[in-house]
Order: C-alpha cells, then structure tokens, then sequence
C-alpha cells in the first residue's frame, strides 16, 4: 500500500469514527469517549498526512511515532466501547479491526525507520540523519 492509499484509508477511519460516535449513548461516559475518539481518530490520518510532508528523516520519524500514539490511544477508546457495549456493535467491530491493523502499520513504519536511521547512522556518521 503506498502512502496516498494510506492517506485516504485513514481518512475513511476517520469518517467512520464519526459516524460511530453518533451511535454512542447520550451519558457522561458517552460524552467523553465521543469527544476522546473524535479527538484521537481523527488526528491518525491528520498526522500521517503532516508526516509524509516532512522536512527530514528525523521530522518523519517523529511525526510517525504521533501516529502511532494516536493508533493505540483510538484503539483503547475503543476496546473501551466494546467492553461496555456502546454504541453500534456492527461499527464497533469494523473500528476495532481497522485500528488494530492501522496501529500495527504505523507501529512498523517507526520501528523501521528508527533503525534506518541507526543503520546509516552507524555506517555514515551522525550528519547521515538529515
């Protein structure tokens, strides 16, 4: 999958996100893990799309590791979700598999950039990490 099709998978997630926040109950814990899953995921895509457009080697790889933070803390909103049966269940379980997959891409993406860095880091010198 190149990144323009990741671009627009995330942007999908993110639609779907607030399609599903709609389904949430009208609570206090409703309000929060809308307004957290909102918040979360919807910044996947925002910031993967703010990393493709990096000044550096090192600006992506911090910028992916946002991404990846993001991925884990929409996943646990919505192992949260599952775990007290909120919202639309058909959603739900779209959602959680998307995340769970989308984490693991960016989780990848980090840790092979990070070694990437090292790798040339090692064999080039610091000046290698630009």
């Amino acid at each position: 999958m190149n990144r323009f099709e990741l671009e627009k998978r995330t942007k999908l997630f993110a639609l779907k996100i607030i399609e599903f926040v709609a389904t949430l109950p009208n609570s206090k814990p409703g309000d929060v893990i809308e307004y957290q899953l909102v918040k979360a995921g919807t910044s996947i895509g925002s910031n993967y799309r703010e990393a493709n457009r990096a000044e550096s080697r090192n600006d992506f790889i911090h910028k992916i590791g946002i991404v990846e933070k993001e991925s884990s803390e929409t996943l646990y909103w919505l192992e949260l979700s599952e775990d007290a049966n909120f919202g639309d269940p058909e959603k739900r379980r779209w959602l959680l598999q998307e995340a769970s997959e989308l984490l693991a891409i960016f989780a990848s993406t980090s840790k092979t950039s990070r070694q990437r860095r090292a790798s040339r880091t090692l064999t080039q010198g610091p000046r290698a990490n630009g």
